[in-house]
């Protein structure tokens, strides 16, 4: 297995700190806050401290897109269809997809094979409860879409036997039946 970089060995509060700090400088300045681990008493290179930054940066960027992503969702998104849990299943499936990715690219100095084994069991072990909800999702819509049409075409039937104006079938399908899409 793989060493642990000098930067995760880090105390905890130094390590925040210094994850804050490479925030607050935008990921920039990596001589700079190398330095300052060294007035702290680390001994930690640039180019560790740099190595450090991007691993922390790309999280920061999957956490702000998936939040954007969440927050836009909330907003958009009407949910009589269950189009929130759809978005977010599928928002998940991306990124065990990505996670999957990664640990396939890992070198064996990164990542030995039991370790990656042991990774890839933990991932669908914990996939299944995922798969089983976009499954039980996609059946809901279906069997709600099914009793739609049929709920629609009772009310067809009526608008040509006389008993519905083709007025309010035409208001149902726009207002009502357009929701199921």
């Amino acid at each position: 297995m793989a060493q642990r970089s000098s930067v995760e060995k880090l105390p905890t509060d130094v390590r925040h700190e210094l994850e804050r700090k490479l925030a607050d400088n935008g990921f920039g300045n990596y001589t700079e806050l190398a330095d300052w681990l060294k007035s702290q008493g680390y001994e930690i290179s640039r180019s560790a401290v740099h190595r450090y930054g991007s691993k922390v940066q790309k999280r920061f960027a999957s956490i702000k897109a998936s939040t954007e992503a969440a927050r836009l969702i909330a907003e958009g998104a009407s949910d009589e269809s269950d189009t929130r849990s759809e978005a977010v299943i599928a928002m998940l499936q991306t990124e065990v997809f990505d996670a999957l990715i990664a640990i396939g690219e890992l070198s064996n100095n990164e990542l030995d094979e039991v370790a990656r084994l042991d990774l890839m069991g933990k991932v669908s072990k914990n996939i299944a409860p995922l798969m089983t909800a976009s499954t039980r999702l996609k059946q809901f819509q279906n069997k709600l879409k099914a009793d739609m049409d049929k709920a629609f075409e009772k009310l067809e039937a009526q608008s040509k036997q006389g008993t519905l104006d083709e007025h309010t079938l035409k208001r149902i399908r726009t207002e009502v039946y357009g929701l199921i899409g």
